[in-house]
This record gives structure tokens, C-alpha cells and sequence, in this order.
């Protein structure tokens, strides 16, 4: 097992700052070379202070401010505008972050694009539902309208 501080957020494991215990192989092949952990040492316990003090100052405060943005966000549809054939199959895919622009152009707050989980690749023009994780007890359902542009 290696013992590592996560730098991101990653699904399932933790947040930036979270000392966590994963397999070898795992923090070797995948956690270390994407930035997303460093390893663990005692010098580096100072880094993470840094990271929960830095993830404080960007993360929803309180309860009550995720639940009011998940309802402005779920109140009002995000239209993405993408490129796409005559069958309405888009040229690449949407990303979080286009979703992430889109959202942030639509008037509403600012979303991390690594906050963002769409289900499924989006490839085609038409609706989707994504989810944003404001909060680790709120995460706000949207719809996604990508359109042929």
C-alpha cells in the first residue's frame, strides 16, 4: 500500500488535502503521473495545510449557499453550441469543460470542470442531464441543451 496526499479531487477516493492509503499500482500508474498525489512524507504533511486552506477559499461555504446555487443552476437550461454533421453527430465530443463555459456564460457562478461528471460521452446534438458536485453533501442536476452551431 502507498500513502499519498491528494493534490485534486478524485472521484471516489478524496479531496485536495486528504492523506489516503491506495495500492501500489494504483498511485504508481495512475494517481502519481496525473498530478492528481503526491507521496507522502513528513515534510510534505506541511503541504497539506496549504491545499485544505487553498480548497476552503474556493469551496461553496456552507450548506445553505450549496443548496441556493444548485437551485439557481437547476432553475434555467445551459446551451452548449458545438460543431456538428448533417446527422446531428458532433465533430469530437463536449467536455466539462465547454460545459464549465457554458454555464459560467450562462449568468449563473463559476464551476470547476473537474466538479462536472457527465454519464456518457456527449457525441450528438439534443439533451442531456449532467451533475455538478458543489458540496460533498449537494450536487446539482442540470440540463444540457447542445445545439449544431
Amino acid at each position: 500500500m502507498a500513502k499519498l496526499i491528494l493534490t485534486h479531487e478524485v472521484t471516489g477516493l478524496g479531496e485536495p488535502g486528504d492523506v489516503v492509503d491506495v495500492k501500489d499500482g494504483y498511485a504508481r500508474n495512475y494517481l502519481v503521473p496525473r498530478n492528481l498525489a503526491t507521496p507522502w512524507s513528513k515534510g510534505a504533511e506541511s503541504q497539506v495545510s496549504a491545499i485544505r486552506k487553498a480548497r476552503k477559499a474556493r469551496e461553496i461555504a456552507s450548506l445553505d449557499d450549496a443548496k441556493a446555487a444548485r437551485d439557481s443552476l437547476q432553475s434555467k437550461a445551459v446551451v452548449v453550441t458545438a460543431k456538428a454533421g448533417e446527422a446531428g453527430r458532433l465533430f469530437g465530443a463536449v467536455t466539462t469543460g465547454d460545459i464549465a463555459e457554458a454555464v459560467a456564460a450562462n449568468g449563473s457562478l463559476t464551476v470547476d470542470k473537474r466538479k462536472i461528471e457527465i454519464g456518457q460521452p456527449i457525441k450528438s446534438v439534443g439533451s442531456y442531464t449532467v451533475s455538478i458536485r458543489l458540496h460533498p453533501e449537494v450536487s446539482a442536476n442540470i440540463a444540457v441543451d447542445v445545439v449544431a452551431g
